[in-house]
């Protein structure tokens, strides 16, 4: 039996509402843990504009930008150390939302940890750097509210605008993998777990 709300946001779609609350107080402590070995930091895009959004990085490879391009690497081009190790609590939460979605046997070996601060968005985008689109995103939302835009599988398509908590997850695969998706500027009244960010898990299989 499904415990959490479940909204469909195409046939291969689905947000679950609060799945990772249970667990949020942990995420966010191994979050700190892995920001101490890998500080958060604004990368620039190969466009040269500096991202709104500061990133960091777990698991056997972590998603990086500069003037050369996007892709993932093993090592963190900040420190030249490998990125650090994905959390097992991660890897389970990732593993049982894709499950619940439809998508048994996802095991991610990238996660991109992105933080908002007020003023912060995400333009629309697609996942496309990865090696493997069979495989789905599962994506987390911790700490201050977000206006979610998913789109269609070109730029122009029309953006559904959805609002996520604390605690949601998002994930998506299958006719749905490459749908163009972002955030709008982020806003509105700071979070008790914290303050004035909103803190963003992004799972892959990258490799």
């Amino acid at each position: 039996m499904n415990l959490f709300q479940s909204e469909r946001l195409g046939a291969g779609a689905l947000l679950q509402r609060g799945f990772a609350s249970p667990i949020a107080a942990e995420l966010l402590a191994d979050i700190d843990t892995i920001a101490q070995a890998a500080p958060f930091r604004h990368m620039v895009t190969p466009g040269g504009f500096t991202m709104s959004v500061a990133l960091t990085n777990c698991g056997d490879c972590g998603w990086s930008s500069d003037r050369q391009g996007y892709r993932y690497r093993d090592d963190d081009p900040l420190t030249g150390q490998r990125w650090p190790a994905m959390p097992a609590l991660f890897r389970e939460l990732a593993s049982n939302a894709a499950q619940s979605a439809g998508y048994a046997g996802f095991e991610p070996d990238a996660c991109l940890i992105n933080r908002y601060a007020p003023g912060a968005r995400m333009s629309l985008h697609q996942d496309r750097d990865e090696a493997d689109f069979t495989q789905p995103i599962v994506s987390v939302s911790l700490g201050m509210s977000a206006v979610f835009q998913f789109g269609g599988l070109s730029r122009n398509s029309p953006c559904a605008k959805v609002l996520l908590e604390h605690g949601d997850v998002v994930i998506w695969g299958g006719a749905d993998r490459l749908r163009y998706h972002g955030v709008l500027a982020l806003k509105g009244p700071a979070h008790p777990a914290t303050g004035e960010q909103r803190i963003n898990l992004t799972f892959r299989k990258a490799q």
